[in-house]
């Protein structure tokens, strides 16, 4: 399935159109952005997104000869 997502502010002058336009193609859907707000926004941290490497350090030192 494919979206075509149009803005809110766009959506009274264009959904119809588009809607239209994408009737007979198959897989294809219309809609309407319905955000108001960022979901980040109301976390604590000021809204940043924090990025952080997941994968475990590796231990220091080096393999023993064999």
């Amino acid at each position: 399935m494919i979206y075509y997502v149009i803005p809110r502010e766009l959506a009274d002058e264009y959904y119809e159109a588009f809607k239209q336009r994408f009737a007979d193609v198959e897989g294809v859907e219309v809609i309407i952005d319905r955000r108001v707000a960022e979901r980040r926004a109301g976390q604590t941290g000021g809204g940043q997104r924090v990025l952080r490497d997941r994968r475990r350090r590796r231990a220091g030192g080096s393999f023993a000869d064999v």
